[in-house]
């Protein structure tokens, strides 16, 4: 059997990298080529292309790289067609992903499409195209499975896959954590732990950034951590870290590196976080947080006026109430940040603020919706997202021996 997978930013990478292992452990012959990054190539993917290469945000940026995307979209065909895979599975990733559904499914190639594209939000337009040439939706929000399903798709809520890593953890735990991110430094205990999640793609570093830098400048007694982005070269942090040093001073508090963001959220007291699936992870991981956002201005104006959803940040929408506060475009500065993070931060008692219990008390709720019990076809035993991926797309005959 052979399959072609397609996954065009960070996200999409950690997800379809959970759901490779699972087909290679029920099919170990399974032949695996596509697009990814390094976890998905870590589990037997021949990568073609790595989604750093393609991670475009925006309207606007969209069009300043339109002929690098039409040049991936023409190799990709070629590809596909070359290959002729019994499957073709794609990871989010819509405008270039459902092109790829339109010509796989003419060429007689089954698809599948992991991890729905938000057309809920914006786009809707794009459901006639999910009907005619994807033969199976495997959703992970809860709220998409009666949404397709309303409109003719074949549709299955598989659960977030996030929910299946991201757990709380202990004191202990939190303390070992932050042991290993200061480089087993004493003087950590002494500090608040705030980490700034900047996000994936370099656009969104460079715009988040400096700005969570500046938040953090001028307050005492933190220790800031930067969650650093697969893919993206520690120089790109670095250089910027060198600007706002000379711009603000070094300040008070303390500046670390780490690739270990899960890790760095579970035991931080609160976070910065780009909105995205970040937000997801770190409400999981029980970690108060602010999201933020920042577009290109042009991008930002056109975006408002298409996205028919009340709140941006996942954890907002899926529980249908503002737990988290959205700083988006003119509201993310540092002087509104600033004011974010004292309400979360614990007092010099030790005590965590009113916001950071409040959003923890919901953060209950939402492990709740997004880790369903899910036992197996024939056992009382759970299923992970990925494995009950995996058990759909068998249902429906979309893999075979």
């Amino acid at each position: 059997m052979k399959i072609y997978c397609i996954a065009g930013e960070a996200s999409g990478d950690m997800h379809g990298a959970a759901l490779l292992k699972e087909i290679r452990s029920r099919y170990p012959e399974a032949i695996l080529r596509g697009w990814g990054g390094d976890l998905m190539q870590a589990e037997g993917l021949n990568l073609v292309r790595h989604y750093r290469e393609t991670a475009f945000m925006g309207f606007v940026e969209v069009l300043r790289n339109l002929p690098t995307i039409l040049r991936l979209l023409k190799v990709t065909r070629k590809d596909i067609q070359s290959f002729a895979p019994d499957l073709l599975i794609l990871i989010d990733y819509p405008g270039f992903n459902l092109r790829m559904a339109k010509f796989a499914k003419r060429l007689g190639i089954k698809v599948v499409y992991y991890i729905s594209p938000q057309l809920w939000a914006w786009k809707e337009g794009r459901i006639q195209t999910v009907r005619d040439y994807v033969d199976q939706m495997l959703c992970i929000l809860p709220f998409e499975q009666d949404w397709y399903a309303q409109r003719g798709v074949m549709v299955q809520y598989v659960g977030h896959p996030l929910a299946d890593r991201c757990k709380p953890c202990s004191s202990a735990q939190k303390f070992a954590y932050r042991e290993a991110l200061a480089a087993n430094d004493p003087s950590h205990a002494m500090f608040s732990w705030l980490a700034l999640l900047p996000g994936s793609r370099l656009q969104e570093i460079r715009k988040h950034l400096p700005t969570m830098l500046k938040t953090v400048s001028s307050m005492r007694g933190v220790v800031a951590v930067v969650a650093m982005a697969p893919g993206v070269d520690a120089s790109v942090y670095q250089a910027i870290l060198n600007t706002s040093h000379r711009s603000c001073g070094e300040g008070s508090g303390r500046i670390l590196l780490t690739h270990r963001t899960r890790d760095l959220l579970a035991c931080s007291d609160a976070a910065l976080v780009a909105s995205g699936t970040a937000t997801l992870e770190a409400a999981l991981l029980d970690c108060p947080m602010v999201a933020v956002y920042k577009l290109n201005a042009l991008s930002y104006r056109l975006g408002k006026a298409l996205v028919k959803v009340p709140y941006v940040s996942l954890v907002n929408l899926i529980l249908g109430k503002e737990v988290i506060p959205e700083r988006l475009q003119g509201q993310m500065t540092a002087r509104v940040l600033r004011a974010d993070l004292i309400k979360l931060l614990p007092s010099a008692e030790g005590q965590s603020g009113p916001d950071a219990l409040a959003q923890r008390e919901s953060y209950a709720a939402l492990r709740a919706i997004l880790a369903p019990s899910r036992g197996g076809p024939e056992s009382s035993a759970p299923l992970t997202a990925s494995s009950r991926a995996v058990f759909c797309m068998e249902q429906a005959r979309l893999l075979a021996e």
